[in-house]
This record gives structure tokens, C-alpha cells and sequence, in this order.
């Protein structure tokens, strides 16, 4: 399977997600897989595709405290996005035919990378069942997430849908997601901090070398090919936009 590095910068939310349900299409299309690397034009909630979102948070407040919203469409819990990197995979799904075999094969690219920033990472264990209701994202690591020291550095969610799977999730350069619960209308409980790449490099490295890292991490699979157009992503991005960029479809639930 051929695979491509794409750099899509920072865009809104809703753009984001559009390219990255795309890049699905374009998998089922091609049979090619596309690690993609990006950012967001202003901070962002985003919501997990199932995850009920209007009891708990006011779209009004989020608007007046300069706070994006969007609903992604893969599974999980409430991110806070802004002081991170983003990465995305889209491939046919039968580069991993299972879910479990997915993550296996995208974490030996993420580990490469951060390995190459001087970050030694782990999975974390099978455990019970994180529910799409409960606390935030990084409020407690899925089986198979990236840990440092028992706690979550990447938070991730995947999405397997005709033939194309989508991976996509979130490297945390510093935590913000304790001020998920002041966004919050309801309680929120407290959770113990995240991982991140400032505490654990004693450092922050910019958004263009951890970038960097993963787009060498996929230079070293033999069947790499080359960057792919933003041009290309976003004709496939097309089709997506008014779902993502709507209300609606934000605020379903």
C-alpha cells in the first residue's frame, strides 16, 4: 500500500474534519493511505460523533470566550484543542483489518516519531470500557493509547466506515483540558493531568518538529511516496463541508 504526508496547517474546525472525512473517500478510491499533520485556527471543542454535547455546554458561552466547536466524526470524548498537533490516517481498511490491528499499526508510527523527539512511550493496558458520557479525552487512556508514566500523551479515536478506516488524534505539546470544565455547564469531575511533551522533554517543541518527526517516521515505510497536494485533500474535503460546518450537526446531541 502506498502511503502520503500531508501538512494541512492550521484551518477551522469544521474544515479539519471535512478533509479528514475526504481523505476516507480518497482511500476508498485510490487504496492509498495518507498520514496527515495539522493544527487549529483557533481553539476548538470537539466532539466525539455520539457524545452528548448540548446539555453541557452553551454554544453562546463557548462564541463569547473566543472557543470553537465541532463534532468529529469518529467516536470518543471532549477535546480541547489548541496547544497541540494533530495527526490523521486514512487507509483502506484492509491495511488493518481490525480495530485493535489498526491502532497497533498507526502507534508504530506515532512512537517512531516521538522517539525521535526524546520521548519514550508506552500502550496502555486493556481496562474497562471508557464510556462516550463520561470525563474529557485525556481524563484516562483507552486500551492501546500512547502513555507516559501510566498517563495519556495521545489521545486518539478511529473510525472504520465502507471499506476506509480513520484514525485521527491529538499530541499535546501543554494540558489544556482542565479548562474543559470551566467551559462546562455541569460538574465536571477532576482528573488527574495529562502527559504532555512539555513535561516530558522539559521542552516544547514547535508544531514544525513534531512534523517533522512524524513525516521522517513515515519516510522510513519502504512504500512512502511523497507528499500530497492540499489541493487534492481539499476537491475531497468538497463533499463535507455543510455537515461539519453546521449547527446541526454540532449540536445533535
Amino acid at each position: 500500500m502506498r502511503w502520503h504526508f500531508l501538512d494541512s496547517g492550521a484551518l477551522p474546525g469544521s474544515e479539519q474534519m471535512a478533509i479528514d472525512a475526504g481523505l476516507m473517500d480518497r482511500a476508498r478510491e485510490t487504496g492509498e493511505a495518507v498520514l496527515r499533520v495539522y493544527a487549529w485556527a483557533e481553539p476548538t471543542l470537539s466532539f466525539g460523533r455520539n457524545e452528548l454535547a448540548r446539555d453541557r455546554f452553551s454554544p453562546v458561552e463557548l462564541q463569547r470566550e473566543g472557543i470553537g466547536a465541532v463534532r468529529r466524526p469518529t467516536g470518543g470524548r471532549v477535546l480541547l484543542h489548541d496547544h497541540e498537533v494533530t495527526y490523521s490516517v486514512t487507509a483502506p481498511d484492509s491495511h488493518a483489518p481490525t480495530l485493535a490491528a489498526g491502532y497497533l499499526a498507526i502507534n508504530r508510527l506515532l512512537r517512531r516519531a516521538l522517539e525521535r523527539l526524546g520521548v519514550s512511550v508506552s500502550a496502555a493496558p486493556p481496562g474497562r470500557t471508557i464510556r462516550p458520557t463520561g470525563a474529557p479525552c485525556f481524563a484516562e487512556p483507552s486500551a492501546g493509547e500512547l502513555v507516559v508514566n501510566g498517563r495519556k500523551l495521545v489521545g486518539s479515536a478511529q473510525l472504520r466506515e465502507r471499506g476506509a478506516l480513520l484514525q485521527h488524534g491529538s499530541i499535546l505539546l501543554a494540558d489544556d483540558q482542565p479548562r474543559i470544565g470551566t467551559l462546562s455547564t455541569v460538574e465536571t469531575p477532576s482528573v488527574v493531568p495529562a502527559a504532555t511533551l512539555l513535561q516530558a522533554l522539559g521542552r516544547t517543541p514547535s508544531y514544525d518538529q513534531v512534523r517533522d518527526a512524524l513525516a521522517a517516521a513515515l519516510d522510513d515505510e519502504s512504500s512512502y511516496v511523497g507528499a500530497l497536494a492540499a489541493a487534492s485533500a481539499g476537491e475531497y474535503a468538497g463533499p463535507h463541508r455543510a455537515r461539519f460546518a453546521s449547527a446541526e450537526w454540532t449540536w445533535r446531541r
